[in-house]
């Protein structure tokens, strides 16, 4: 029988009521979390690695560095077939694809958690973590890097996104689709991962900032953010495309020496150079801005933060954004 870690972080799924704070605030552990979930037995010896009871809003870019570095010493134990981490849902396509991006080993890690406290009806934190373990076990998964596995489905990390707010199917993948579902403990295979990307950072370059182009945009919020920034991510409208001043406020900053990244703020797709008005992706381009293929603005925030930490610069950054690149 397989063997695998579950690392806990907290999140929804360790959370209950507390009638005095007015909503849900964090109350379980990591073994009270796996005692209430029946029937893993029979999917997988487990070793809990309690880390804490923390929101998935409260964890920053250095967190997440030293929690991969948790999570590589533990694949790296023979005994050990796989990993769960299990946290939050708000930042989820975030984590994922950040510890995605620092992992090597082949061994397959899940990251899931819940819609749904462990006070509310319906709760769907123990039918999400025998999923995830089911996930972490199966030998189909070996190579397919981190994924997310939540409500019954399993989706990569580069393309997952939460898509609502409340739905307990809101992690989508817009650009692939899922990669397996689950059923009854048992991993079905629907596609295989094209590819990953890999970076070792020495850090996590900071500050990186996000800035969403806006009808009307007239820059100002880019050139906040370049008077400290390292990287600064412009999630664009469409294909890749804003005004023309938010055009010039990027030039000002990369002309300072800033990254600039351009992504696309819709959700799914790729910000390309098939426009070139002035503040279309083709005048980004060519002002020297990179492109974030699929990834979406937040995933892209962290590429470039791990890639400028890894001291990656010109065409190998753009690799990482894109592995389509050139």
């Amino acid at each position: 029988m397989a063997r695998v870690a579950v690392v806990f972080l907290g999140g929804t799924i360790s959370m209950t009521v507390d009638p005095d704070a007015g909503g849900n605030v964090p109350a379980l552990s990591g073994p009270d979390i796996l005692a209430r979930t029946p029937g893993l037995d029979a999917i997988a010896k487990l070793e809990p690695i309690d880390l804490g009871r923390v929101p998935a809003s409260h964890l920053t870019l250095p967190r997440l560095l030293e929690i991969g570095r948790t999570i590589a010493a533990t694949l790296d134990r023979p005994e050990i077939d796989g990993a769960v981490v299990v946290q939050g849902t708000d930042t989820m396509e975030e984590t994922a694809f950040a510890w995605d991006l620092v992992l090597a080993s082949e061994k397959p890690v899940a990251v899931t958690g819940a819609m749904r406290s462990a006070s509310e009806p319906g709760n769907d934190g123990p039918a999400n973590v025998r999923d995830a373990v089911a996930a972490a076990a199966s030998p189909a998964l070996r190579g397919a890097g981190v994924v997310v596995a939540m409500a019954g489905e399993v989706h990569a990390a580069d393309d997952v996104a939460k898509t609502h707010a409340t739905s307990l199917t809101t992690f989508r993948s817009p650009n692939a689709g899922p990669l397996a579902t689950v059923d009854r403990g048992e991993v079905h295979l629907l596609a295989r991962r094209a590819g990953r990307r890999h970076v070792e950072p020495a850090e996590a370059a900071e500050p990186v900032r996000l800035v969403t182009a806006v009808s009307g945009d007239d820059g100002a919020l880019i050139r906040a953010a370049a008077m400290d920034a390292r990287g600064i991510v412009v999630a664009a409208t469409g294909a890749g495309n804003t005004s023309p001043a938010m055009l010039e406020a990027a030039i000002e900053a990369i002309d300072r020496g800033v990254a600039v990244v351009l992504a696309s703020r819709t959700g799914g797709g790729r910000a390309g150079t098939g426009y070139a008005f002035p503040g279309g992706g083709a005048t980004w381009a060519r002002a020297g801005a990179l492109l974030a293929g699929t990834l979406s603005g937040p995933k892209a925030r962290i590429a470039l933060s791990f890639g400028l930490g890894a001291g990656l610069s010109g065409a190998a950054l753009a690799a990482l954004l894109d592995p389509a690149w050139g």
